[in-house]
């Protein structure tokens, strides 16, 4: 088994789901390119592009400026790494906003009546699910903080091992 992990880089457990990834993604482009093979190519290349020339250099200037802006001067307490309580709400609120934009900015869509929603609620909605992930972010790197410092804390109260309080 041991073997196996150097050879591999991981478990045989990982090996097992990522053949299974590969299998249900290979079934649905299967699926996908026998009802229409055209708009597959065009949408597959279309967000390759989109990613690869558009979105990967604005959320890795995003992530730069970030750490610019939000760069802080050392402490004696340690600090967390705080980064990615930054980009995982706003990573989960991009794609909300890149499945529902049509619906977000009330764009024309070829389903209006779908959900039964007026197109004004949308954007409100949104909104309230970004400010709660940023919340909890920023609750969850608060206790974080806390931690880290408490435990940083009892270790300067600790005395060094070899002497003695009394002395």
């Amino acid at each position: 088994m041991a073997r196996f992990a150097r050879w591999y880089g991981s478990g045989p457990l990982h090996l097992l789901v990522l053949i299974a990834s590969f299998a249900v993604t290979g079934y649905a482009l299967v699926r996908l390119f026998a009802v229409r093979p055209l708009e597959v190519a065009i949408w597959f290349v279309g967000a390759a592009i989109l990613h690869d020339l558009i979105l990967l250099p604005l959320y890795s200037l995003a992530d730069l400026s970030a750490h610019a802006v939000l760069r802080h001067r050392a402490t004696r307490m340690p600090q967390p790494p705080w980064i990615n309580y930054l980009r995982v709400p706003t990573f989960l609120s991009g794609v909300l906003l890149l499945v529902w934009f049509p619906l977000i900015f009330a764009l024309p869509t070829p389903y209006p009546g779908a959900t039964g929603l007026s197109m004004d609620v949308y954007l409100g909605r949104w909104l309230a699910i970004t400010a709660v992930l940023f919340v909890a972010s920023a609750v969850a790197f608060a206790l974080k903080l806390r931690r880290v410092r408490r435990a940083a804390h009892a270790d300067e109260e600790r005395p060094a091992p070899g002497h003695d309080a009394a002395s």
